[in-house]
């Protein structure tokens, strides 16, 4: 069967999520890919993580291994740009021979091609990797081309999706004049109105002196969400409620230093337990009976 014929029966209604579209893309490629093992990465800009991987013979990645994001062969791959990465041989090649990914891999062949969201932002890669030097046909580029595509208007549909199930964001009370406001998905301006409205309105019904707002389940950190984060803060702090932000992630502080976004006057900590000592609880677990 045809690489084509093949790629004609995977459409993006085929699948329910990214994760199963990534599982059913490699699963298809295999089938055309004489290489041991095909594998899709997320990076954030410092660390690189195996999403989803599909081993033939011997196990060379599985899935959940991380490595920082400066020492994969991904990051190679996202530094080439847009179009495929071929390194036929990791041992007689500049960028690679001196790795410790070729190191530990002891030498063999790589291929890759990013994968992005619609605003060009990088979410990651499809990468296959062999420990024996492999060669690549205009069909298997082909495919990789291809397949970069599919997951990258899937992401999107799924990103769309989570959207969707989560226009607002539920502002929790904790106990008095204490509240937690969990924004998961991705943020953009309308979004963004719909959570201002919500903690202002229920930061007055509730009389709160504090709100926490934890960041740990945002998906895609961009401009748009730091130029929103601070909008909510600004306005909540206007009616004498105090913001507390937790679970700001590497991704988004970076995306903060680079578009020098002021958070000085902004109290910032790891988690919830942190941000609620800082105010005056402390968190304790129920002793057992004796």
């Amino acid at each position: 069967m045809k690489i084509e014929t093949e790629c004609s029966r995977l459409t993006a209604s085929t699948f329910d999520d990214f994760n199963e579209a990534a599982v059913r893309v490699l699963q298809m490629m295999a089938k055309f890919l004489d290489l041991n093992t095909l594998f899709i990465a997320r990076n954030d800009g410092q660390t690189n993580q195996i999403i989803k991987v599909l081993n033939k013979d011997e196990e060379l990645v599985s899935e959940g291994d991380t490595l920082p994001f400066a020492e994969s062969y991904c990051k190679l791959s996202v530094d080439h740009g847009q179009g495929i990465l071929i390194i036929p041989d990791v041992n007689n090649n500049e960028m690679t021979c001196e790795m410790n990914v070729t190191k530990h891999l002891g030498g063999g062949s790589f291929i890759a091609i990013p994968i992005y969201y619609q605003d060009g932002q990088n979410y990651g890669t499809i990468c296959g990797l062999d420990t024996k030097n492999k060669e690549f046909t205009n069909e298997h580029i082909q495919l990789f081309e291809t397949m970069s595509a599919l997951l990258s208007y899937v992401l999107e549909l799924d990103y769309t999706n989570q959207q969707l199930q989560n226009t607002g964001a539920p502002v929790v009370p904790i106990t008095k004049g204490v509240a937690i406001l969990p924004v998961i998905g991705d943020i953009d301006e309308s979004r963004a109105e719909s959570i201002i409205q919500t903690a202002l309105f229920k930061s007055q019904d509730l009389s709160l002196d504090y709100l926490v707002i934890d960041l740990s389940g945002i998906m895609y950190i961009n401009e748009t969400v730091i130029a929103s984060l601070l909008k909510i803060t600004s306005i909540i702090k206007l009616i004498g409620v105090r913001p507390i932000l937790t679970g700001f992630r590497p991704d988004l502080s970076m995306k903060a230093v680079q578009i020098n976004a002021d958070l000085q006057d902004i109290m910032i900590k790891a988690n919830l337990e942190q941000a609620l000592n800082e105010i005056g609880f402390v968190l304790k677990s129920e002793q057992p009976r004796s």
